[in-house]
């Protein structure tokens, strides 16, 4: 191996977020990730995903924090180490289209308050979805990394995924990654598809996986071989199931390779020492669900990602169906395929399967047709790669005319509605996008956080009244 050249494969630690994410339904407080920050800022990691995707609203929904004060405590802590988030697109993080004011601003106010990479992905792969978010992190010096959504179909052939990398590059994005959410890329398909993008792109290739089939580790292995730069991985005790492969695996795994990390394995294994009791704790309260832990093979027979198939799971509960489960699993790729079969990833992955479950339910297809499903249908989330079934479009939107431009294009600026039914509650210039993204929620949070500080005052005024009683 003297003579091959080295080419360290680098990592992105998933632990704080997407981990967290599939695994404790993004219920890791910031008081349980700052004790361990200083070490992991030792390891080297390429950067660590911290921010984004469902953890904004989590943070305030259900943790009552304020998702802005975490980026910046995590900012004053990693000091060595680069910070990177999720970011839908003309979505954000949130599941509707904003207008591009929103947009730019939500990004500034990212970088401003400590992100390093931001990680833009659209759930239809349109990539006129993307530019508004990409323009705005080139402008605040931000690394703008394009995510595509891997996916199965006719329509994904190779010269799919090398022609719209070439794009990509044009547009002016600093990386790709390829976002395989469903855990659908197999491990010589990786190689295929990393060496093709390797053809169409100069752009370091980062490579996202859920290990939800059993095959993450080993697509890793020939992904990185085929030249890929970048793997996400998670700490062991909350990595596998539904969430990345072991970083600690895939530092072994290339040890003594052109491809080593360097990473040191004794500060890792300190690093899992501290993940493992809230691993055990979130196991002993029913928050990690063992299922989830599993190997899932029905996710490369219906393409259906992990964190889909549990949401399938209780809507059919609720509804008193659950013996229908499998006629959902089958129903799912007939109606992807009705919808111009797109990549299944927040939000298409609710809105086809809602519609599947609908249609199982009712014994009747597109019967009952959720909003969501007439938004697809009526072009507002973008354009499909495919064209969407004709007959079932007619039936879902009558004689509506679909929109041919980007959705963005058709929204007015939004930020002085925001600003002004936001300024009664307004702390900081943040909570203006807080609130722009989950109102009902945020304004939620907002009366709980004025109730948590009058009794922090209250407390305060009683303790010098009794020292320095009038």
């Amino acid at each position: 191996m003297a003579d091959i050249e080295k080419k360290p494969v680098k990592i992105v630690e998933t632990v704080l977020r997407d981990a967290h994410q599939s695994l404790l339904a993004t219920r890791m407080t910031t008081e349980q990730m700052m004790p361990i920050v200083e070490k992991m800022d030792q390891v080297g990691y390429h950067a660590v995903e911290c921010w984004g995707g469902a953890t904004f609203d989590s943070c305030l929904r259900f943790l009552k924090e304020d998702p802005w004060d975490r980026l910046r405590k995590l900012r004053d802590g990693f000091k060595n180490t680069k910070l990177q988030m999720l970011f839908r697109g003309q979505n954000i993080l949130g599941y509707n289209h904003y207008a591009d004011d929103v947009v730019e601003y939500f990004v500034q106010k990212s970088i401003a308050n400590g992100i390093d990479i931001i990680r833009i992905f659209d759930c239809l792969n349109d990539i006129r979805n993307l530019e508004t978010a990409v323009k705005a992190t080139k402008k605040e010096k931000g690394h703008a990394q394009i995510a595509l959504c891997y996916t199965l179909g006719d329509a994904y052939t190779l010269d799919y995924w090398r022609d719209i990398a070439r794009k990509i590059e044009d547009m002016g994005a600093d990386s790709l990654c390829i976002k395989d959410m469903a855990g659908l890329l197999t491990p010589y398909a990786a190689d295929e598809l990393v060496r093709a993008l390797k053809e169409g792109t100069t752009l370091p290739i980062d490579l996202h996986t859920h290990y939800t089939s059993g095959v993450a580790s080993m697509t890793y292995l020939k992904a990185v071989e085929a030249g890929c730069d970048i793997i996400d991985c998670a700490m062991s005790p909350l990595a596998l199931g539904t969430s990345q492969p072991a970083t600690e695996v895939m530092v072994e795994t290339f040890r003594g390779t052109p491809y080593d990390t360097g990473y040191d394995l004794g500060l890792l294994a300190e690093i899992a020492g501290y993940f493992a009791p809230i691993r055990e704790e979130a196991l002993k309260s029913g928050l990690l669900n063992p299922k989830v832990l599993g190997v899932n093979i029905k996710t490369l027979q219906y393409q259906v990602p992990g964190g889909m198939l549990s949401n399938l799971v209780s809507q059919l509960k609720e509804a008193g169906k659950e013996d229908k489960y499998q006629e959902v699993l089958e129903e799912i790729p007939r109606v992807r395929k009705d919808f111009g079969e797109p990549p299944l990833v927040t939000p298409s992955s609710q809105i086809v399967g809602t519609q599947a479950v609908m249609n199982v339910i009712s014994g009747e297809r597109y019967k009952l047709v959720p909003k969501e499903s007439k938004k697809i249908m009526m072009g507002e989330f973008g354009q499909t790669v495919k064209p969407f079934n004709a007959e079932v479009q007619k039936k879902i939107i009558g004689d509506a005319t679909p929109i041919t431009c980007r959705p963005a294009d058709l929204i007015e600026p939004q930020l002085p509605k925001f600003e002004q039914e936001c300024a009664q509650w307004k702390q900081q210039d943040e909570d203006v996008l807080s609130y722009a993204l989950f109102p009902a929620v945020a304004k939620e949070f907002f009366q709980y956080r004025e109730a948590q500080q009058t009794k922090v005052d209250q407390s305060a005024a009683d303790a010098a009244s009794k020292a320095y009683p009038v």
